[in-house]
């Protein structure tokens, strides 16, 4: 197992007590530099003054919901990992939380050695993210590795979560390739995280609706049945 980075500033926004201490002490435990908030008040207040590596965000707060708060990070373009944890787990709760910028959903009542699997990958791919200058191009996009942005035809940003533009460059990277909902989840999510292979459906179709993407555009990006999805870029 890969050690967390030793720098990684994780909030914990969660109202419950006994479950903030217990996962605070954990991580703290890990090496990890923790802070926590009982409300969505508190939380923003945090997230203006420190700049986290991941937020591990409970849904149900005492003065509204976690999903405002996803929102609102990803708005402010922020660059932190989001893992909602929740007892809402029925598959509309969970879309709902992909849409607004989740990286990663919990159900509740959760196992702690799995959470903090999950946890550890998020914060290991906050820290990898890549430096590199390449820029992809493809139909009327192109994709600034060093920035993390796509750009349209006008030199316009795309408005994507971390994990919905860490798959767009994997598939494009592997454009004509066909590849497993396994693989796809290994490389983008990580191995150590846990994620249902539905997950995947669930960000190919909003990345689909994101790029805008008709029968005219000069890419697709395929399901593969029995198999997972495969990037076309059509000449």
């Amino acid at each position: 197992m890969n050690p967390p980075p030793a720098s990684s500033r994780i909030l914990v926004v969660e109202d419950d007590l006994n479950l903030r201490l217990t996962l605070v002490d954990n991580l703290e435990e890990e090496g990890h530099a923790v802070e926590a908030a009982s409300t969505l008040a508190e939380a923003r207040g945090k997230v203006k003054s420190t700049d986290f590596d991941v937020v591990v965000l409970d849904l149900m707060l005492p003065d509204g919901d976690g999903y405002t708060l996803c929102r609102e990070l990803r708005q402010a373009a922020a660059s932190c990992r989001v893992l909602m944890l929740t007892a809402r787990s029925l598959e509309d709760d969970v879309v709902r939380g992909f849409e607004v910028g989740a990286d990663d959903y919990v159900p509740k009542p959760y196992r702690l050695r799995e959470l903090l699997a999950r946890i550890r990958a998020l914060a290991r791919r906050g820290a990898g993210a890549s430096s590199s200058t390449e820029v992809l191009a493809f139909d009327r996009f192109r994709v600034d590795l060093a920035s993390r942005r796509i750009l349209n035809a006008s030199n316009q940003p795309l408005e994507l979560t971390r994990t919905e533009f860490d798959l767009l460059v994997y598939l494009l990277r592997h454009a004509g390739k066909a590849l497993t909902r396994d693989q796809i989840l290994s490389s983008v999510w990580g191995e150590e995280v846990v994620v249902d292979g539905h997950t995947v459906d669930n960000f190919v179709s909003n990345l689909r609706k994101k790029l805008e993407w008709t029968s005219t555009s000069r890419f697709e990006i395929r399901s593969v049945r029995g198999v997972g999805y495969r990037m076309d870029l059509l000449g």
